[in-house]
């Protein structure tokens, strides 16, 4: 008899961990490893947000809370939406886990039966098509090339949606492209979604405050009210606050899905660190000053490492409006060969002799989808970044 599920079976681990896990091991092992795979700043929670977890061990606010978040947190879940993207929720419409990563797959398997259809716009992240398939659903792909800027068309969409779809998940800014999408470009989504009432949103607002240049950020239920009593919409305090290992994600949306959605959680890890939720309720309802300046520190590295990315043979990088990564195409370097003899007949080859050969970990475009394409992620210094992309120049320029 076998051991392991049938379901366990269809899915893969992420490609994203297993990057930064093999970087980590090279560095261990003496090897001069630069990884760009993890999608995490490399700077420390802010001050404010770390006193007010060790105010909370210190007053003994250890314990249990509701199994999907404490009432503090959720109200300042509910200030958050109404002060950043005039979403209003009560209490009773907001879930919290551990991570967004929790809150997605607690939707996932609180709604999707056999048969059931989930639209992606790809590149995608890495979990989204390997949690619908762990729901039992069916993902479908839309492949958005980089001549369209990473991002989906409304007859896109359009064609995508089947009887079968219950949900599209939407992701903007984008990991792993930084793609952001401006009010109208969503608008026109958002019209075609209208048009099919039977199909949910599950919108993953991530990044929403790491937007470059003049982008506006908004999210679908915020563009077009209509959507709201089918949205779920998603975000957390892992990237914009630095608070990664915290483990606290969130969202807002009708209450019978959070509701479900609860119950599911209740069953499996109940409530988040309760510490973490603490330091949640300080991030979100503290300053936010600091926002802007992380912001401005991660729009100077990308236009660094996109000028240096397309300075090298056979890359063309785009520019990104958000997010902390960017998504080179390596069309050109298909096909060549390393000194060694080699053959780059993929982005995962180049990826592996790329990191065999310079040391600089990034991650292959297949994982994510839309192919031949790295990811890297600039969330770490300047020193560090252009020592890679150098590296990476003379990497392709070696290609013959």
């Amino acid at each position: 008899m076998a051991l392991l599920s049938a379901t366990l079976e269809r899915v893969k681990p992420s490609p994203t961990i297993s990057v930064t896990t093999l970087a980590q091991e090279l560095k261990a092992a003496g090897r001069d490893v630069i990884g760009l795979g993890a999608g995490e700043p490399d700077f420390d929670t802010p001050e404010h947000i770390k006193a007010a977890a060790k105010a909370a061990i210190d007053a003994g606010k250890t314990k249990y809370t509701a199994p999907d978040g404490m009432p503090e947190l959720k109200q300042a879940i509910c200030a958050k939406f109404a002060r950043d993207n005039d979403l209003h929720y009560t209490p009773a419409q907001v879930s919290v886990a551990t991570g967004g990563k929790q809150i997605l797959y607690n939707a996932l398997m609180a709604t999707l039966n056999p048969g059931d259809e989930v639209v992606i716009p790809a590149p995608y992240w890495v979990s989204y098509p390997d949690m619908v398939l762990l729901a039992g659903g069916t993902p479908v792909p839309v492949t958005c090339g980089i001549e369209a800027g990473f991002k989906m068309t409304p007859a896109q969409l359009e064609a995508a949606i089947t009887p079968k779809t219950k949900w599209l998940i939407f992701n903007s800014p984008s990991n792993p492209t930084g793609a952001g999408y401006s009010r109208a470009e969503l608008k026109a989504l958002t019209d075609v979604l209208m048009r099919h009432p039977h199909v949910w949103v599950m919108s993953d607002d991530m990044y929403e405050h790491l937007v470059f240049d003049d982008f506006q950020f908004v999210s679908p239920a915020q563009v077009e009210p209509g959507l709201y009593d089918r949205t779920l919409t998603v975000n957390g305090v892992s990237k914009a606050y630095a608070m990664t290992g915290w483990r606290i994600g969130f969202a807002g949306g009708p209450e019978p899905l959070i509701t479900a959605m609860r119950k599911l959680q209740s069953q499996s890890t109940t409530n988040p660190c309760t510490i973490s939720q603490w330091a949640a309720v300080e991030a979100l309802n503290g300053p936010q000053d600091f926002l802007a300046d992380n912001a401005r520190m991660f729009e100077r590295r990308r236009d660094l490492v996109v000028e240096m990315l397309n300075a090298a043979p056979g890359v063309d990088c785009p520019t990104p409006e958000g997010a902390f990564y960017v998504y080179p195409s390596i069309a050109g370097c298909i096909g060549k060969k390393t000194p060694g003899g080699v053959v780059i007949d993929s982005d995962e080859t180049f990826c592996t002799e790329l990191l065999e050969e310079t040391g600089v970990a990034v991650v292959f475009g297949a994982a994510f989808g839309v192919s031949p394409n790295f990811r890297v992620s600039y969330a770490t210094s300047d020193a560090a970044l252009t020592t890679a992309c150098t590296r990476i120049q003379a990497f392709c320029a070696a290609l013959t």
